[in-house]
């Protein structure tokens, strides 16, 4: 993966012969070395540039789990429920399994929206990391694609209503919508090719999401980190060697959100889940109310808030689609809500309309929860193409600090510690001499 320049970062010299021999003929570790040890990262970085890591890790876990749980699964609409039962009590651990399965697509979502909430706050999108922010928005658009189609496999009241109601958008398309629903279900309704076809995509495109993670995190070592204060880094004096500083941080991160999804599993692992998914999928009884899971409310919210069907799904992808353009729709020359105190205010009521929507998507369609919903999704798009627009072009921003170094320095006389300068014989590791200064952004 290209990155900064590492011209003054000494060349990795294995000790190893058979390492050396290797690394010769195809240079991994040297790659490992530059990328994962050596590689030049903003010292400044605070728990919430974390969710990167933890994210890695929670698609492995889903990975690793999903496998395990494909060799017991029959997708077949007279098996599944019943087979999704027998992993749970027959298999060994298919409990455990099952659960960390489930549980994990909410801990995945909730690690992703927080990735998100950091990006738009300190402004992770703009130049130069554009590409960057862009395909981290297509894995967030697969991820909700593969989350939706695992929903169907356990074939339960909700999988199966949800499947109805969500495919059912699609006929709104004029002309071509018909033909795509019945392509998208194999037939006139939702059935054993629904399910098929499911089980095959949400099978499939987690292994997608890897080969598209691989590219983010390649555009991320191009460009380098973005950093609280959203200040290039101007030299060496301003990064760190990404091991054993940003791995250890990494490190204490995943193990601290392993006891949050821990406790799930073991204690309430079905408290994010819907009871009704615990009854068959009937075709002839619809349920008192068809919500998906918690983490795609806020979308179904916006869906609902919509009185035309064809306007309802415009809204429900677009909500989506426009992060793709926020790039450019942000005015403003700061990157991070740190020093801009009217952005400020306008992300955190982003976020509280976000929250809102998602417990509007819970509550009936009707009454005040739709005028609710309208108003909130409303905020949502004034967001992006009201309030970023403008809130750029009459805000006045704080004074920036003038370096990464610098803004440690400053912190750190305010909390009354001292940090001095590595020298030869310190015993540590000087940054000046571990990193190389990335290039300006």
């Amino acid at each position: 993966m290209a990155g900064h320049g590492h011209g003054d970062t000494p060349a990795f010299e294995p000790k190893n012969k058979v390492v050396k021999w290797f690394d010769s003929r195809l240079p991994i570790f040297s790659l490992m070395n530059e990328q994962a040890i050596v590689f030049p990262t903003p010292k400044n970085l605070n728990y919430m540039w974390t969710f990167g890591a933890i994210l890695t890790f929670m698609l492995v876990t889903m990975i690793v789990s999903g496998i395990t749980l494909a060799m017991h699964y029959a997708a077949n609409t007279e098996l599944a429920f019943d087979r999704v039962e027998d992993i749970m009590r027959n298999v060994n651990f298919g409990w455990l399994l099952r659960y960390i399965h489930a549980v994990g697509a909410s801990m995945f979502f909730f690690a992703v929206y927080m990735h998100i909430a950091r990006g738009l706050y300190y402004g992770s999108y703009k130049a130069p990391r554009e590409v960057l922010w862009m395909l981290g928005v297509i894995i967030l658009i697969l991820m909700m694609a593969t989350a939706f189609m695992g929903y169907v496999l356990p074939w339960g009241q909700m999988s199966g209503w949800g499947a109805t109601v969500i495919t059912n958008l699609f006929s709104a398309i004029p002309l071509v919508g018909p033909s795509i629903t019945q392509w998208l279900w194999g037939g006139f309704a939702v059935d054993n090719a629904t399910l098929n076809r499911f089980f095959a995509l949400h099978y499939l495109l987690p292994f997608v999401i890897a080969g598209v993670v691989v590219l983010h995190i390649w555009a991320l070592h191009v460009t380098g980190n973005n950093n609280p204060t959203g200040v290039s880094v101007k030299s060496s004096k301003d990064t760190v060697p990404f091991s054993p500083y940003l791995t250890i941080k990494d490190g204490f991160a995943i193990v601290v959100f392993m006891l949050l999804y821990a406790w799930f599993v073991f204690y309430v692992p079905n408290y994010l889940g819907h009871p009704d998914n615990y009854i068959q999928f009937n075709p002839l009884v619809t349920p008192a109310h068809i919500v998906p899971e918690w983490y795609l409310l806020p979308f179904y919210a916006m869906l609902r808030a919509i009185p035309d069907k064809l306007g309802g799904v415009m809204v429900m992808f677009g909500s989506l689609l426009i992060l793709l353009v926020i790039p450019w729709l942000d005015t403003s020359r700061v990157r991070s809500a740190r020093y801009r105190p009217m952005f400020k205010i306008a992300f955190w009521l982003f976020v509280v309309t976000c929250i809102a929507l998602g417990w509007l998507g819970s509550q009936p369609a009707e009454g005040i929860y739709v005028i609710l919903a309208r108003f909130f999704t409303f905020y949502y798009f004034a967001f992006f193409l009201i309030l970023m627009p403008v809130l750029g072009i009459i805000e006045t921003p704080k004074p920036l600090p003038t370096s990464i170094a610098d803004d440690v320095l400053a912190k750190s006389k305010k909390k009354g510690h001292t940090q001095p300068e590595p020298t030869a014989g310190s015993g540590g590791v000087s940054p000046e001499g571990a990193t190389a200064a990335p290039k300006k952004d």
